[in-house]
C-alpha cells in the first residue's frame, strides 16, 4: 500500500488491522475480539501457542512427541503449528503422528485418509492402532451389541488406553493432543455436573499422567475453538470435518451447546471457567482415589480391573451393561451386580484411574 493510501475511505464496515495497522482487518478474533489482517493473526496464533509451549515447559530438547492425530481440525493445525514451531525456535522435537482406528465404517475409514496424507504434507512419521487388534471389537460391533446409548463411554474409555499403548509401541516420551480451551471448559462443567472430584482437581492440568509411564499435555489448552477453525481455513489445511455418527446423543454435547451459549453473549467466558477449574481447591477430608495398576492388563487403574478391561468382560460375556453408570439401589442389587460378575468385587461401579479427561 502505497503512502497516502491508508487515508482513503474504505469499503463499508471495513477497518485496518489493529496491529499492524497497514493491511485491511480479514477477521475478529473471536478471543480478544481484535480486528486483524490474515497475516497478523498467524503470527499472533502461533505465537501465543509458542508462549504456552514455554512458559509451561510442555517439550525438553530431543524429546519424541506423539501428536494424537484424528483428522479434524484440532489434530491437524496442532501438527502443522508443533512442525512449524518445531523448526523455527529449534525444539529439537523428533515427532510422529498417533491415530487411533475405532472401526467406524464411514467415519473414521475416511478421517484415517485424511491423516495419511497429513504424514507425507508434514513429513512426520505415522502410527496407528486399532480397537480390533487391542481389543477384538470395533465400535461398529460394540454399538451393534448395546446400541445408541453409552456407546461413547466404551470409545472413551478406549480410545485412551489405545493412545498409550500407541505411544508405548512408539517409544515417546510424550503425546500432544488438541484438547482446545472449549473442550477443557466443557471437561470442567461436565465433572461438576457429575460430581467426579478425582477428575476436576486434574482436568484442567496442562500436563497429565507425569506419575505414568507416558505424560499428556495440551498445548492449545487456552486457545480457542474458532480460531483453529480459521487458522486452518486460511491456511487451507487438509482436514477432515465430519461428526463421529456415534455422538449425537453424546451428554457433553449438551455442555458443548450451553458453552456455546456463553461464548456468544461473553467471549472471555470460557477462558473464566478454564481459570474456576484451576482454582478449585478439594477437601483435605475428600478421599481421593489411589492409582495403581490393573490386574488383568497391566494399565493404570485406582481399582483392581481398569475401566476398559470392566468394559471388555461385559462385551465379551454379552453383559455389555456391566461397568456402564455407578451402583445404585437396595444392597440387594449391589449383590447381585457382584455375583454377575464372577468374583470381580463390585467392578461395575467402579471408575478407571485415567491419565486424562
Amino acid at each position: 500500500m502505497e503512502k497516502g493510501e491508508e487515508e482513503k475511505p474504505t469499503k463499508a464496515g471495513s477497518r485496518l488491522c489493529c496491529i499492524c495497522n497497514q493491511k485491511r482487518a480479514a477477521l475478529k478474533r473471536p478471543k480478544t475480539l481484535q480486528q486483524i489482517c490474515r497475516e497478523c493473526f498467524y503470527e499472533v496464533f502461533e505465537e501465543e501457542i509458542h508462549q504456552v509451549i514455554v512458559e509451561n515447559q510442555l517439550f525438553k530438547p530431543r524429546e519424541r512427541v506423539a501428536i494424537g492425530a484424528s483428522g479434524g481440525k484440532d489434530s491437524t493445525v496442532l501438527a502443522y503449528v508443533l512442525s512449524e514451531l518445531n523448526r523455527r525456535h529449534n525444539y529439537g522435537l523428533d515427532l510422529f503422528l498417533l491415530s487411533v482406528d475405532e472401526g467406524i465404517t464411514g467415519y473414521r475409514d475416511d478421517s484415517l485418509e485424511t491423516v495419511k496424507r497429513n504424514e507425507i504434507q508434514y513429513g512426520l512419521p505415522l502410527k496407528i492402532v486399532s480397537y480390533k487388534d487391542l481389543y477384538g471389537w470395533t465400535m461398529d460391533e460394540i454399538v451393534k451389541m448395546i446400541g445408541l446409548k453409552n456407546n461413547c463411554t466404551f470409545c472413551g474409555v478406549f480410545r485412551r488406553q489405545a493412545l498409550d499403548r500407541g505411544a508405548a509401541l512408539l517409544k515417546v516420551d510424550k503425546v500432544a493432543t488438541g484438547h482446545n480451551a472449549d473442550d477443557i471448559a466443557e471437561t470442567v462443567l461436565l465433572n461438576i455436573l457429575r460430581g467426579d472430584i478425582a477428575r476436576l482437581s486434574r482436568c484442567t492440568s496442562i500436563v497429565t499422567g507425569e506419575d505414568g509411564p507416558i505424560p499428556r499435555c495440551k498445548p492449545f489448552k487456552y486457545t480457542y475453538e474458532k480460531e483453529i477453525v480459521m487458522y486452518a481455513y486460511f491456511k487451507r489445511l487438509d482436514y477432515f470435518s465430519t461428526e463421529c455418527i456415534y455422538s449425537p446423543n453424546a451428554y457433553r454435547g449438551f455442555a458443548r451447546e450451553f458453552i456455546k451459549d456463553l461464548e456468544r453473549i461473553r467471549p472471555r467466558a470460557i477462558l473464566d471457567i478454564i481459570q474456576s477449574g484451576e482454582d478449585f481447591r478439594i477437601s483435605t477430608f475428600t478421599k481421593m482415589p489411589e492409582q495403581g495398576t490393573c490386574e488383568r492388563c497391566g494399565y493404570i487403574s485406582s481399582q483392581k480391573w481398569c475401566k476398559a478391561c470392566v468394559l471388555l468382560e461385559g462385551l465379551n460375556r454379552g453383559l455389555p451393561k456391566l461397568g456402564i453408570g455407578r451402583s445404585r439401589g437396595p444392597n440387594n442389587d449391589h449383590k447381585k451386580g457382584t455375583k454377575e460378575t464372577n468374583g470381580a468385587k463390585s467392578i461395575e461401579s467402579k471408575q478407571c484411574g485415567t491419565l486424562d479427561f
